[in-house]
């Protein structure tokens, strides 16, 4: 039986990656014309302020074939930083297959990982690069791991790697859900728990990445962004897990209240403070509920 040949947008976003970006190009393109893959490659470039600008320009110049159809290397640049997310955005929307596959372009991947991820094409929807060994700089780990914990209590399912920088994926889900989609570093993770709650099939592949070339552009700031991030997540995937248990706890704090005031003959105002708190708690997460399912079906 003859190999299907994937059609597969290839969408890189760089921003300062002078020291990366040239090899990583090299490396993709000459893998993909060994494959002989009908595959296009876009370049965001997300409004660098170093070489990087320089650099892709000369390589849109040398124009690279690096396929059989003739396709070549398409670069897009932001006029200023816009985000990570925003980038990916950019190429999701300049794709012209039905497929796009996200690819870091500070020199983490490694292009043989992308047959791995092909091969499962035909039977999921998404398929993602679950990272093993090193996952990027000790600073980000803890916010990662709070993070992590949090999306699998939402989904209710293990995710063995939530924000991996390399996968796979039908653009239709993508444009599903880009309303929804953040321009920042958090796409990733928005897109993941967006795919598990809306029951499509994700699959894990492992890889091993290398260090990232450059300095990363993530810094301590972007911990006040993971929480906005961990709240954010909650109000759009799943209010009633947040609050219901709340409602219940106070409930019972309630219930305890209104004991102890029968004990004395008194029903103070604490307790009726306690009970009003419950339900109303209780519709509120109902309310989220139905405003949250509402605003994951709205399209932009």
């Amino acid at each position: 039986m003859t190999k299907q040949i994937p059609n597969i947008s290839i969408i890189i976003p760089v921003f300062n990656e002078e020291k990366s970006v040239k090899k990583v190009i090299a490396d993709l393109t000459t893998y993909l014309k060994e494959k002989k893959y009908p595959i296009e490659i876009i370049i965001v470039n997300d409004g660098s302020t170093d070489k990087t600008k320089e650099i892709l320009q000369q390589i849109t110049h040398e124009q690279v074939s690096f396929c059989r159809d003739s396709s070549r290397i398409r670069v897009i640049s932001h006029p200023y930083n816009k985000g990570y997310g925003a980038a990916l955005k950019t190429g999701v929307k300049n794709a012209k297959y039905d497929w796009v596959l996200f690819y870091d372009g500070d020199g983490q991947h490694q292009p043989e990982y992308i047959e791995k991820l092909i091969k499962y094409q035909n039977n999921y929807d998404m398929i993602i690069g679950a990272r093993k060994g090193y996952k990027g700089p000790m600073i980000r780990q803890p916010g990662k791991k709070l993070l992590h914990w949090l999306a699998e209590y939402l989904v209710q399912q293990k995710i063995p790697d939530l924000n991996s920088g390399l996968r796979l994926m039908k653009k239709s889900i993508f444009e599903k859900f880009a309303h929804l989609l953040p321009n920042g570093f958090s796409l990733s993770t928005t897109i993941t728990l967006a795919a598990f709650r809306e029951n499509f099939n994700v699959k894990y592949v492992p890889i091993k990445i290398r260090k990232r070339q450059g300095k990363s552009t993530v810094c301590l700031k972007d911990g006040l962004k993971t929480i906005m991030l961990i709240l954010r997540i909650i109000t759009l995937f799943s209010p009633l897990r947040i609050f219901l248990p709340v409602a219940f706890g106070i409930g019972i704090l309630a219930i305890i209240s209104l004991i102890y005031d029968i004990v004395k003959s008194n029903i103070t105002d604490a307790t009726i403070l306690l009970f009003s708190s419950t339900i109303m708690l209780f519709f509120f997460g109902l309310l989220a509920d139905q405003i949250a399912a509402i605003r994951r079906e709205i399209k932009s």
